[in-house]
C-alpha cells in the first residue's frame, strides 16, 4: 500500500445516532415496536395510527421514510425506488429530462414506490429531486447519477461489490467511501443485512429500515445504481437452504416479498410463480449475471441453482457477446472454499463445472468471477485443464466485525478491518483490462489486480 493511496480520501465522518436525532430516537423506537413485536408481519402500516409515530415523523419530516435508491439504469432509463411513512403520491423530476409518473405508496407494498424515468442520453448526468404528495423532500441531498454508456461505446468505469453488511453505527461511513469512488454501480452479494429470522417478518423490515435511516447509506443508493443478491443472513438462517419447493418451507415466499420491497432490481427470478432474486443487466460492453444460491438449493440433489435458474444462466450466458461476463454469487466457487463446501460452489461440484464448462466449450472469453460470504477478501484462480484460467474475486467484511482466517490457498487473502471489492474496467485499451481493488473503509488501496482481456480467451487450437 502507498502513502499516496492512503491519503487518497479524506476520512469520512462518522455519525453516530447520537449525533443525529433521527437515529437516536426513531431507531430505538423502531426497534422496540416492530423488531419486538409480536405480531410477525408488523409493518409501517402497524404504526399508522401510532402517536409516537406520527410525531416522529413530523417532527423530523420523515415523509419520505426510506431512499431515494438509484437502480436499473441504462443508457436511456433510470428507476428511484422511495418508501414514504403513509401513503403518498411520490414523483420524481430530473434536471433537463422531464418528471416520472406519479405513483400512490400503498400498506401492500411497505408504502414503496418504483419510479421510472425514460427519455435519457447515454453516458450523461443529471440531477434530480423526488417529490412527496407535491413537495420537495430531499431536503439538503441533490443526488447526481449519470447514466450508464452503450455497448458501443468504449469508456472506462468501475463498478463496487461486496457482503457481511450488518448494521454497525461507527462502520456505516463505509457508505460514504463508496460512493467517493463513484463507481458506475454497486453489487450487494447477501448478508446485506444480518435477519436469521425467516418466520419474523417484522424483524426482518426492522432492519431494513434501520440501515436506510443512516445518511452515508442514503447518499450512496442515491446517487449509485444498486443492485442485490441474497445469502443465508437476508435470506433465512445461518448456512440455510430453501430448497426445491418453490413456496416451501412456508416462510420462503413471505421473506420473498419482504426483498423485493426493500430493492430496485431489474428483476426478483421469474417473478411470484418462480421466486428468486436472480437477474442480470449490462453496462456499456459488460454484462453481468446475478445468481441466487439460497432459495432452490438442495445439495441432496447437488444443485444450487435448481432447474429454471440453471437453465437461464446458461442460456443468457450461451447468448452474450460482451467483452467482460461478470457471474455473481453469495457464496465462494472456488474448491478451496471454508467448510468443506458445506456452504459454496464445491458442494455441488458438478453443478459448478456444468457452467464452467460452457465457458470453455462456447468459447465465451472475459468471464470473471465474483462473491461474497467470507468475512475477508480473496483473489483465486481456478484452473481449468480446456479453456483459460478463471479468476475470483471474493469480499465479504464490509461493516462486519466478525473475521475468517485468511485462506493459504488464495493468490491474495486478507482480514485485517473492514473494506469492499471494485472492479476497474477500461474499454478504452486495445486489449480491454479489468483492474480489482480491495479498498479499505477509508478508501485506502489495500491490493490491486489486473487482468487483461487476453489473459482471459480459450487458447487457440
Amino acid at each position: 500500500m502507498t502513502a499516496a493511496a492512503v491519503g487518497a480520501f479524506a476520512k469520512p465522518p462518522v455519525i453516530t445516532p447520537a449525533e443525529t436525532p433521527v437515529l437516536g430516537e426513531v431507531d430505538p423506537y423502531l426497534i422496540e415496536t416492530l423488531y419486538g413485536s409480536k405480531d410477525p408481519d408488523a409493518s409501517l402500516a402497524s404504526l399508522q395510527d401510532d402517536p409516537k409515530f406520527n410525531a416522529l415523523v413530523d417532527k423530523y419530516d420523515l415523509r419520505l421514510f426510506s431512499g431515494p435508491m438509484l437502480g436499473c439504469v441504462t443508457p436511456t432509463s433510470a428507476k428511484v425506488w422511495v418508501r414514504t411513512a403513509h401513503p403518498a403520491k411520490v414523483q420524481v423530476v430530473v434536471d433537463g429530462a422531464g418528471k416520472s409518473a406519479v405513483v400512490e405508496t400503498k400498506a401492500d407494498g411497505d408504502y414503496t414506490a418504483v419510479l421510472s424515468i425514460d427519455g435519457l442520453k447515454p453516458w450523461t448526468q443529471y440531477t434530480y429531486d423526488v417529490l412527496v404528495d407535491g413537495k420537495s423532500a430531499l431536503g439538503d441531498l441533490k443526488p447526481k447519477f449519470r447514466t450508464h454508456p452503450t455497448r458501443d461505446q468504449k469508456v472506462a468505469f468501475s463498478v463496487g461489490f461486496g457482503g457481511g453488511c450488518r448494521y454497525m453505527p461507527d462502520k456505516e461511513r463505509m457508505w460514504d467511501t463508496v460512493a467517493s469512488a463513484h463507481p458506475q454501480g454497486f453489487l450487494f452479494l447477501g448478508d446485506n443485512i444480518y435477519i436469521d429470522e425467516p418466520d419474523w417478518r417484522g424483524k426482518q423490515r426492522a432492519m431494513y429500515y434501520r440501515r436506510q435511516l443512516r445518511p452515508e447509506f442514503r447518499r450512496m443508493t442515491s446517487q449509485t445504481s444498486v443492485y442485490s443478491i441474497w445469502d443465508d443472513h437476508d435470506f433465512g438462517a445461518n448456512d440455510s437452504a430453501g430448497g426445491p419447493d418453490r413456496f416451501k418451507p412456508a416462510w420462503k415466499l413471505p421473506v420473498w416479498k419482504v426483498f423485493t420491497e426493500n430493492w430496485n432490481n431489474p428483476a426478483y427470478g421469474g417473478g411470484p410463480e418462480q421466486p428468486g432474486c436472480w437477474f442480470d443487466f449490462s453496462i456499456g460492453d459488460v454484462d453481468f449475471f446475478m445468481t441466487d444460491g439460497r432459495y432452490y438449493r438442495d445439495f441432496k440433489s447437488g444443485t444450487m441453482l435448481g432447474p429454471v435458474q440453471k437453465k437461464w444462466l446458461l442460456d443468457r450466458l450461451k447468448a452474450s457477446t460482451a467483452t467482460f461476463k461478470v457471474i455473481a454469487s453469495g457464496t465462494l466457487w472456488t474448491e478451496f472454499a471454508d467448510k468443506g463446501g458445506k456452504d459454496s460452489w464445491s458442494g455441488v461440484m458438478k453443478e459448478r463445472d456444468e457452467i464452467l464448462d460452457l465457458i470453455d466449450t462456447a468459447k465465451l472469453g472475459g468471464v470473471i468471477l465474483i462473491s461474497a460470504d467470507r468475512h475477508r477478501t480473496d483473489i483465486y484462480r481456478i484452473e481449468r485443464p480446456n479453456g483459460y484460467d478463471l479468476y475470483e474475486f471474493e469480499t465479504s467484511k464490509m461493516t462486519n466485525d466478525h473475521t475468517h482466517p485468511t485462506k493459504k490457498e488464495a493468490l491474495f487473502s486478507y482480514n485485517k478491518g473492514n473494506f469492499y471489492g471494485l472492479l476497474k474496467f477500461d474499454l478504452t485499451q486495445a486489449d480491454p483490462t479489468m483492474t480489482f481493488e480491495c479498498i479499505g473503509i477509508d478508501g485506502e488501496v489495500i491490493h490491486s489486480f489486473p487482468l487483461k482481456h487476453s489473459q482471459l480467451e480459450s487458447p487457440k487450437k
